[in-house]
């Protein structure tokens, strides 16, 4: 995208590397799309751990500085660049950019903006496409997660791991799922969750154990990492799936390869944002099922809060500091 001299927009701007409280909140010029770019008023903007990691300059993309995070977005289409045939001015969409989103205004390659249906609000399309993404690329394209499976989701109460929880129990799978608070195992059973373990107050290892006879989950999606990681090595069943989604815990965990090969696991890695590079026709595809699973009234993101866009730094430390459960938003 392309500045213009346009009435300027307010926007969160990364100047340096650093924390999220680090942003400023800044009048910028406003984007002019390119060919193959839409240009969205932005009306909700969906936040992420990612968001957090890309400020600080540890995410596997840098932008170059200084730039604005955000890598959900919904609104109105305002302006399109030549070559677009995916949407038209005025039509209610959401988007997913990869950076920029926090904003009034962001420009976004087609490829990666859909129709927003019109059973969903700017809010529910702002939280809708990455984590239930993530969700289909890890359950449903890298495990094959087969109906009466068990399937078992850390951090089930985000908004990666609600995701995975309704996707599952759509699938027809039976859901175990691990939070950190009475009050997030019950937002993880409203989801959908079979069963609930407090990783805080149990033994989430030998109870997975014992929900499923000794023989482990069959599929373990893990956006934590570390050791939480390291214990799914132990509960999941033989041929199971391990899904390294990722590594909110902090630590990137090690295989220990002598479990791998007595229980003939796999380990699949689930990096949704290389399928939306290499091959944006697929991701598409998957997301024209997920609205249907939506459209069914089988998937429904959870949002726990939305901030003022000027508030993006205590957005994040809510996601950082595990505050929040589901998806928060902003809203410029």
């Amino acid at each position: 995208m392309r500045p213009t001299e346009g009435d300027p927009m307010k926007a969160m701007i990364a100047r340096t590397w650093g924390e999220p409280a680090t942003l400023e909140y800044a009048e910028t010029v406003p984007p002019v799309p390119e060919a193959g770019e839409v240009l969205i008023e932005v009306r909700a903007i969906g936040c992420n751990f990612l968001d957090i990691l890309i400020v600080q300059g540890k995410y596997q993309t840098r932008p170059p500085l200084p730039f604005t995070p955000g890598a959900e977005a919904a609104g109105i289409v305002r302006a399109v660049g030549a070559d677009v045939t995916q949407v038209g001015v005025g039509e209610r969409v959401f988007a997913l950019p990869g950076w920029g989103a926090y904003a009034e205004q962001v420009a976004v390659d087609q490829r990666h903006v859909y129709a927003l249906p019109e059973s969903m609000s700017d809010e529910q399309g702002a939280a809708f496409g990455l984590a239930y993404q993530a969700a289909w690329c890890g359950l449903v394209h890298r495990a094959a997660l087969r109906r009466g499976e068990t399937l078992l989701v850390h951090a089930a109460a985000g908004g990666a791991g609600l995701a995975a929880v309704q996707l599952g129990r759509a699938l027809g799978a039976r859901v175990l799922a691990t939070a950190g608070s009475p009050q997030k195992l019950e937002i993880a059973r409203a989801a959908g969750a079979d069963v609930a373990l407090n990783y805080r107050t149990e033994d989430w290892v030998e109870r997975v154990k014992q929900e499923t006879g000794g023989r482990g989950a069959d599929v373990i999606y893990d956006p934590v990492g570390g050791d939480v990681f390291d214990g799914s090595t132990k509960c999941i069943a033989f041929e199971g799936r391990l899904l390294p989604v990722g590594f909110t815990g902090g630590r990137i965990a090690e295989v220990a390869t002598n479990r791998v090969l007595l229980k003939n696991f796999s380990v699949v890695g689930v990096h949704w944002g290389l399928y939306s590079e290499r091959d944006p026709g697929l991701v598409r595809r998957w997301m024209v099922n997920l609205l249907k699973l939506a459209d069914a009234g089988k998937l429904a993101p959870v949002v726990w809060k939305t901030f003022p866009l000027r508030d993006a730094a205590a957005a994040l430390a809510a996601i950082g500091a595990r505050e929040s459960y589901g998806k928060v938003l902003l809203v410029p």
